[in-house]
């Protein structure tokens, strides 16, 4: 049966070993006598911002604004005050293909918007068996709160072509995926037909975004991972990118862009996230840096990928995302509470990157990683890890803690366990 190539989103996994800070809690202190409520409250002053760190309240936007959050801010041409005095994101004239679109709550649809935003052409490649409803949603008018722009119009899409970027020619097809109901209604549906049906229809495109990827097995663990459970992710999630930019190039104008969507997975552990998915986006990664240099050099093309984190909707939207992986709640919760920018990640975000990079802004960049996480990736410790809080004790209690751990035989972090209740309740005393 053929893999499902849907959104990027769909494999981003998190684990439950991801540390919490309610985790900190000693569950099993004895009887503490405190001598002085004051003169710990003294003590403790310069770490009363612990309260700020023990939970991390990740607010659900409604569905009103939800929208109103993800319009494209990147627009060209006159604003309603008159000619933008700044750097506009201008995309006039220019075409893309965004890949790996299906419905309204991916980042592929976020990228989308913001190129039409800016006055792009869009065309968007479907999975095959998402394709009647998609277009059937489309023509319904289901996602025309969604594809409000800016200027007040909706987004355009000027075609729908099915697309199984799993499979490069129809040769590649096996013949139960052909035979199969959710195929047979389709035809033209390989990377090699759909680029020449692109071709035939519109002659060229400037851009070309790849939103898509799939890991049949991305919930078992990597020792776990079967040889075909590997092959199929790394085949859908970072092969299908090399496959497009090869049957694609030939019909881009020099001076183009391609993008695809990784997640930092490819270069730190993300326990959980299995099934060769972490190797299938180093190697996306990989293929982005040796891309840039072949497609710059055959066709002035520039290729980029950017390393986004998990979008706050995807928790609510119950998306084939959340469905797939199980733990996305909880490396949302994650990165709420360690990024250095503690704000929930909006998907226009993610697509005013998009647009900036595919546009004449980012003439110089190619062969990036681009991260769009509110700086997680920056972090080589977590906030709510135990360490952390040791960290931000004040010297005096933090000298008495190792006085009393080297005589009691007890490390500073166990005790810090045990103490980090009573410093909660001081704290909560303060800000009450």
């Amino acid at each position: 049966m053929a893999a499902t190539a849907v959104s990027a989103m769909q494999i981003m996994n998190a684990s439950h070993s991801i540390y919490s800070s309610r985790g900190l809690l000693a569950t099993n202190a004895s009887v503490l006598v405190l001598t002085s409520r004051e003169s710990v409250r003294n003590m403790l002053s310069s770490v009363s911002s612990i309260s700020s760190t023990r939970h991390f309240p990740v607010r659900s936007s409604s569905s009103s604004s939800r929208f109103s959050k993800s319009i494209t801010r990147a627009m060209s041409g006159e604003t309603d005050k008159g000619p933008s005095t700044g750097l506009p994101i201008d995309l006039r004239g220019k075409r893309a293909f965004i890949a790996g679109v299906a419905d309204d709550n991916g980042y592929g649809w976020a990228i989308a918007k913001a190129l039409a935003a800016a006055g792009a052409e869009i065309l968007v490649g479907t999975w095959v068996p998402a394709l009647n409803i998609f277009e059937t949603n489309l023509r319904r008018g289901k996602f025309d709160e969604s594809r409000l722009l800016p200027n007040g119009s909706l987004m355009e899409i000027a075609k729908v072509y099915p697309l199984d970027a799993v499979y490069d020619t129809p040769e590649d097809v096996p013949e139960d995926v052909k035979t199969n109901k959710r195929y047979s209604s389709a035809s033209k549906w390989t990377v090699m037909e759909t680029a020449e049906c692109v071709k035939e229809d519109f002659g060229s495109i400037d851009i070309l975004v790849h939103s898509l990827a799939n890991g049949p097995e991305v919930t078992k663990p990597l020792l776990e991972t079967s040889r075909n459970g590997y092959l199929a992710a790394i085949s859908a999630s970072s092969y299908s990118f090399v496959s497009l930019l090869q049957r694609f190039l030939p019909i881009m104008n020099p001076g183009g862009a391609s993008i695809s969507l990784t997640y930092i997975a490819s270069e730190r552990i993300i326990p959980g996230y299995g099934g060769g998915m972490s190797s299938a986006k180093a190697a996306l990664e990989s293929d982005t840096r040796v891309l840039a240099f072949e497609a710059g050099r055959k066709g002035k093309i520039r290729v980029n990928t950017i390393s986004a984190a998990p979008w706050i909707f995807l928790r609510s939207a119950g998306s084939r995302a959340a469905k797939a992986i199980g733990f996305i709640e909880k490396m949302i919760d994650y990165s709420y509470a360690n990024a250095p920018l503690q704000k929930e990640l909006r998907a226009d975000e993610v697509g005013n990157a998009a647009a900036f990079l595919v546009s004449p802004l980012a003439s110089a960049i190619t062969g990036s990683v681009v991260y769009v996480d509110n700086g997680l990736n920056t972090m080589g410790l977590a906030i709510d890890s135990p360490l952390s809080l040791y960290e931000l004790l004040p010297l005096p209690l933090l000298g008495a803690l190792k006085r009393i751990g080297t005589r009691e035989s007890v490390g500073p972090l166990a005790l810090l366990s045990f103490f980090f209740p009573f410093f909660f309740v001081i704290s909560e005393l303060d800000n009450g």
